[in-house]
């Protein structure tokens, strides 16, 4: 980014933060000024997913527009703060910038990091650092994990956090056979009928998957996206060619979709 156009950017979120105080103040916007922390939780979540679809998508002009909508999101929330006398955005920007700079140590420091691996194991020493100086405790491994990420992310977090400290299987066969073994083991809480059982045993085959995912380089999120967006595709060529055959969902057996899925399946 070029100085006039990192300029520009900074004259544009200034406007943006004084357009969000004039729709949080007196005389604003009522559905503005009655929202609270707790319900642009689900817009936060909401933009952040779209802003993922779009760049699964590769729609640039589209991704305009859902980062402006995401950006949004954490100003409404300082301004919030702002009026409780909490704290303001410009002290979130500080507190990013500062960590930034804190954290790259081989970039703004004396430090040396030769290779990305470098860099993310000095990223996760200086977060333990900090974590001590706060509480003057150490912070136990797993802590920097949120509970709140999506699962298929934590569970990919955790099995990478454990194996940074040689806890993991030594290949991806070793995870296979764990994924076999949770699989049997799932059959076994099925034939059971334990319901209990089925949900656990569930988990434990969805955390082998993830780890299998994480052995061989594949992010699991966004593995299933694209999966969940072949389907998608799949089923409504599945859906539009039965009606144009007079044979609508709802009517067509399953022999008749599952021919036009194989079809879908040709065409992809």
């Amino acid at each position: 980014m070029s100085r006039q156009d990192a300029s520009r950017a900074g004259e544009s979120f200034s406007q943006l933060v004084e357009v969000m105080a004039r729709l949080r103040a007196p005389g604003g916007c009522p559905w503005d000024r009655e929202q609270n922390f707790d319900t642009l939780k689900k817009y936060l979540l909401e933009e952040t997913y779209e802003v993922l679809d779009t760049i699964d998508r590769r729609d640039w002009n589209g991704l305009v527009e859902e980062l402006g909508d995401l950006i949004l999101q954490p100003v409404f929330l300082a301004e919030m703060a702002s009026e409780q006398g909490l704290f303001t955005i410009a002290d979130a920007v500080d507190a990013i910038h500062a960590k930034l700079v804190r954290r790259h140590p081989h970039v703004f420091g004396d430090a040396v990091a030769h290779t990305a691996e470098d860099v993310k194991h000095r990223w996760e020493q200086i977060k333990s650092e900090e974590k001590r100086a706060e509480d003057g405790q150490p912070a136990a491994l797993l802590d920097a994990v949120p509970r709140n990420l999506p699962a298929l992310v934590e569970g990919q977090k955790i099995g990478a956090k454990v194996a940074g400290v040689g806890f993991d299987w030594p290949s991806t066969e070793g995870v296979l056979e764990k994924l076999h073994e949770e699989l049997g083991e799932l059959e076994e809480a099925r034939a059971e009928g334990n319901s209990a059982a089925m949900e656990e045993e569930m988990g434990d085959l969805l955390f082998a998957a993830v780890n299998l995912a994480r052995k061989l380089g594949v992010d699991s999120e966004q593995a299933l996206r694209r999966a969940n967006a072949k389907f998608r595709g799949r089923f409504a060529y599945v859906e539009r060619t039965l009606k144009e055959s007079g044979r609508p969902l709802g009517v067509a057996t399953l022999d008749e979709m599952e021919e036009q899925w194989q079809q879908a399946k040709q065409r992809d």
